[in-house]
């Protein structure tokens, strides 16, 4: 079978990748969004699984406070002594978007840690702290034993380069604690912007792979060898060994920050995040995905790209009709940065439904009730069944189309001065400084409400229905789905995650008002 690209559609960014036995395991990066990191599985490296979501309690995550595509970056999944082993940096401050060798101190705050597991579905460790001195970290299991930590190397001094390169320590794999001193085996190539380390040995030479050149259409992944672990590293001969920034035609874009992983049989494939641009706004809406290529080794001993598997017009589409009937959300649904999701929902006080309570606003970056799924194909139609009462203007409550706290679209049932229940739409928009406004309410009769949202490329509209209706009732306002993406952004904030869908409840006067959801329904067509 042949792998159809992305193999992860919508935001599963910077994928790590490990085979064991016949088993695949892709780590990818989840930011703000809890439980932290999702973890896939495969056993033909086509057809994949979500099997876990490993930073699950607050002895191991505990994002509050943490800025908007901050949190978890970069996880990397290995396996040694019986062990599986990932190593992920919570970032706590971002800052301003910057470049490389930009004027001005640049002051963020990266702390890095390990947990670990003996089955990948199990019980994961607390997190161990091991460093701050930069981000993407990754753990290489050499030959010999030993294990030794990887980093990119953060200088926020002026007039410096930001990315400062690769540093490498010796870790305990017993204890995490890190042996010796950091010592830099790589600055980086003209590209700039060196990331994303993984280091391999192969017929004597420590490959380092990195990527480059930014997350956005300069992406890139490049290769460096030594003959020791220290280097010196020379670089590839022909340049990045993956990149699109010479293909602007191409469907996958952004290409870069790339894992290795051998088949049983002795092939070399690589996993990579990638971006597919919406063809008329040219804005990822779905976030940065995870695909993968097979690679060839050539006579000189360096990495090559084989042939290019075919892009997603042949994915099956999703149709998730989930219910509440559990006492766990369905596997698609996250929340956002709490390891404490009691506080924000219940799927026990009222059997068969979803209770969200009334929290801060669901722009907050510290507990909001906010349970949603990834978006993951240019064209949706999303529906929900809400039971809601709100007493005032401060309490609102319903569908909710979500990129983070600067940039959302809130369908939502609220009490006007009277105390009469209305629906509108508050949309938060990064055009100029920033922008929010309010449609005109409408009144909505008492009683549970079906709430839709359909998505087709850029545009995005509203509808609902109350009391037994049949037909929906269509919002006249259409809003621009392209605005939820990774390109459309206030100056200078990060936006590194992508497009969710889901549902919302808050209560600013701080009483936890609640919502009740009864379904919830996302379904594609069959082709974008």
């Amino acid at each position: 079978m042949t792998p159809i690209n992305p193999i992860l559609r919508g935001f599963n960014p910077d994928p790590s990748i490990v085979r064991v036995g016949e088993d695949y395991y892709i780590a990818t990066s989840t930011f703000e969004w809890f439980p932290g990191v999702q973890i896939h599985h495969s056993r033909d490296l086509v057809n994949w699984t979500l099997v876990a979501r490993p930073l699950s309690r607050a002895g191991q995550l505990d994002m509050r406070g943490d800025p908007d595509s901050c949190g978890v970056w970069a996880p990397d999944l290995s396996y040694a002594q019986g062990r599986f082993h990932l190593i992920f940096t919570d970032v706590k401050r971002y800052g301003r978007t910057t470049v490389d060798g930009a004027k001005g101190a640049s002051l963020r705050d990266f702390h890095n840690y390990w947990v670990s597991a003996e089955r990948i579905d199990g019980d994961w460790s607390d997190a161990v702290y091991l460093n701050s001195s930069g981000f993407d970290p990754a753990l290489f299991h050499d030959d010999d034993g030993r294990s030794w930590l990887l980093n990119m190397l953060w200088d926020h001094r002026p007039d410096r380069r930001r990315f400062a390169g690769i540093v490498v320590q010796e870790m305990d794999l017993a204890s995490g604690r890190l042996l010796g001193e950091r010592r830099v085996i790589f600055e980086g190539t003209s590209l700039g912007f060196t990331e994303g380390p993984h280091l391999y040995k192969r017929d004597g030479w420590y490959h380092l792979l990195v990527a480059e050149g930014g997350t956005e259409r300069g992406h890139a992944v490049v290769m460096a060898r030594s003959r020791a672990l220290f280097g010196p590293y020379e670089t590839h001969p022909d340049g990045p060994v993956l990149t699109a920034r010479d293909t602007p035609q191409a469907p996958l874009q952004r290409t870069g920050h790339g894992d290795l992983v051998d088949t049983p049989g002795g092939e070399t494939w690589m996993a990579y995040l990638c971006g597919r641009p919406l063809p008329t706004s040219d804005r990822c809406v779905l976030g940065r995905e995870t695909a993968i290529r097979r690679m060839v080794w050539g006579e000189d001993g360096w990495l090559r790209c084989a042939e290019e598997p075919p892009v997603a017009e042949g994915a099956t589409p999703v149709v998730a009709r989930d219910t509440f009937d559990g006492p766990e959300l369905p596997a698609a649904f996250q929340w956002l940065r709490t390891p404490y999701p009691e506080h924000i929902f219940s799927l026990t006080e009222r059997p068969g439904h979803l209770r969200l309570y009334g929290r801060e606003t669901i722009g907050s970056h510290f507990t909001q009730a906010l349970v949603a799924r990834r978006q993951t194909a240019f064209r949706y139609d999303a529906r929900t069944r809400i039971d809601f009462a709100p007493a005032h203007f401060q309490q609102a409550a319903g569908l909710v189309c979500y990129y983070n706290s600067t940039k959302y679209v809130f369908l939502h049932l609220t009490a006007d001065d009277a105390g009469a229940r209305v629906i509108q739409v508050l949309s938060v928009l990064p055009i100029g400084e920033g922008r929010s406004l309010l449609t005109p309410p409408v009144a909505v009769p008492e009683g549970p409400v079906e709430l839709r949202a359909e998505v087709d490329h850029e545009r995005l509209r509203f509808a609902f229905r109350a009391g037994g209706a049949v037909d929906w009732q269509w919002l006249p306002e259409t809003f621009d789905a392209s605005l939820l993406s990774d390109e459309a952004t206030l100056p200078g904030l990060p936006n590194f995650t992508g497009s969710f869908v889901g549902m919302a409840c808050q209560d600013m006067a701080g009483t936890g008002r609640p919502a009740d959801f009864a379904w919830f329904h996302y379904v594609e067509p069959s082709c974008d």
